[in-house]
């Protein structure tokens, strides 16, 4: 009997999983993986953010030295109030991003995988915030290539360094899983965040999961909304290819992550704060369409409660219930069927799904900005502007966006 012990391997022993191994060990989630070297290639990535972000960080300062100057002179007083607040705070969230590039390249360098993960989803969301001023401002043009390129960067930073995803990956690659982590990983609690903070774990692939479900799922619920309201079919598709709704598929995001931690609080909590999420984002998603495209997708003026007729009470309620649903109830569900894709194709088909759903956003933005500039009058003068007009004229736009209405006057776009 001891001969047959001592062939056993090592890895297979049953009491190795309390061995405290700092290389290997994968129990504590500040430990090790998250204190892993971190490869050469991304510390030189980090010293390149800390010396950029050194460098331009002046820059920004003087920048907005002088754009306070100019404004205190006057030399914006041709300009809407809107778009000088866009302006200003477009400059403020460039600076922030400077700020955090230092920080992201710092802990890179310190091996800090976990705090430079989190660095990096700051980083997206500034990214993206940024966009949406500029286009708001100035319509889409080729910063939005070097913002595109810098998201892309950080997403596969995020996703290369969470230790929880680490973890996953050395976990499938030695077969070493503990029986409560081999339980989560393949039974019920597939995709539940194991630390006990929150209810999934936070990562890229069930965020991007989350995102593309709902976006189905609101489609089908608006669908049948406006049949039943109305009496008539009317396609609420909200980007340029296949059955989605990004509205849907953001707001569900925000919920999930903003209920995370609260998804085992009372039921009244979960409404209250999924309602006023719901109802905020809906505002500024229609804020956002009209200055920057001048489109009007829904209108709730004189409706109960309207703000500004771009939320309303109705319309809030029905966040509400829809964050109570989606928590309680459809989210546990979605896990399980999310987690059915098998480990050796997960990584794969999220890529291949996320480089077209990536596409697909970004032609429907164009095909917009392109819809808007030849509703202000402007003929086609570029390659990319002629081929948008050829094949997603304004006839096509009006047809596959039936919900929405276009005039650049509602837009708060300003001349560079």
């Amino acid at each position: 009997m001891q001969d047959h012990d001592a062939r056993v391997p090592e890895e297979a022993k049953p009491g190795d999983s309390d061995v405290p191994n700092q290389a290997e060990t994968p129990c504590d989630p500040d430990a090790p993986l998250d204190n892993r070297k971190i490869p050469l290639p991304l510390k030189i990535f980090g010293i390149l953010c800390l010396i950029g972000g050194i460098a331009v960080l002046p820059l920004i300062g003087l920048l907005v030295f002088v754009m306070v100057e100019a404004f205190q002179e006057g030399m914006f007083s041709d300009d809407s109030i809107v778009s000088n607040i866009l302006f200003f705070a477009q400059i403020g969230l460039m600076a922030a991003l400077t700020i955090l590039f230092i920080i992201l390249g710092a802990r890179l360098m310190r091996n800090k995988r976990r705090g430079a993960r989190q660095v990096a989803e700051v980083l997206m969301v500034l990214v993206i915030l940024i966009v949406l001023c500029d286009m708001m401002l100035f319509g889409l043009n080729e910063d939005d290539i070097f913002y595109a390129v810098i998201f892309v960067i950080l997403i596969a930073l995020s996703s290369y360094i969470d230790p929880s995803l680490a973890e996953e990956r050395e976990l499938q690659r030695k077969l070493r899983l503990m029986e409560d982590r081999s339980q989560a990983e393949l039974g019920d609690r597939a995709g539940r965040d194991l630390s006990g903070e929150g209810f999934i774990t936070l990562n890229f692939f069930n965020i991007f999961w989350i995102f593309v479900v709902c976006c189905v799922i609101g489609l089908i619920l608006e669908t049948i909304y406006h049949f039943m309201l109305f009496g008539g079919y009317e396609d609420r598709a909200g980007l340029l290819f296949g059955p989605f709704s990004p509205i849907y598929g953001f707001g569900a995001v925000l919920m999930t992550v903003a209920l995370n931690r609260f998804h085992d609080k009372p039921i009244i909590i979960i409404f209250l704060v999924s309602a006023v999420i719901g109802g905020a984002f809906e505002y500024l998603t229609s804020w956002f369409m009209q200055f920057a495209f001048g489109i009007i997708a829904w209108d709730y003026s004189g409706t109960w409660l309207s703000i500004d007729g771009r939320t309303n009470g109705m319309f809030m309620i029905m966040w509400g219930c829809l964050g109570v649903v989606w928590i309680k109830l459809l989210l546990p569900q979605m896990l399980k069927i999310v987690n059915l894709i098998p480990w050796n194709w997960r990584y794969i088909v999220t890529t291949v799904a996320a480089a077209l759903m990536i596409t697909n956003g970004v032609m429907t933005l164009m095909s917009l900005d392109c819809w808007y500039e030849r509703e202000a009058g402007r003929t086609p003068d570029t390659p990319v502007e002629q081929f948008f007009a050829d094949h997603f004229d304004n006839e096509y736009m009006e047809h596959r966006f039936q919900s929405m209405s276009i005039d650049p006057d509602n837009a708060t776009r300003t001349e560079r």
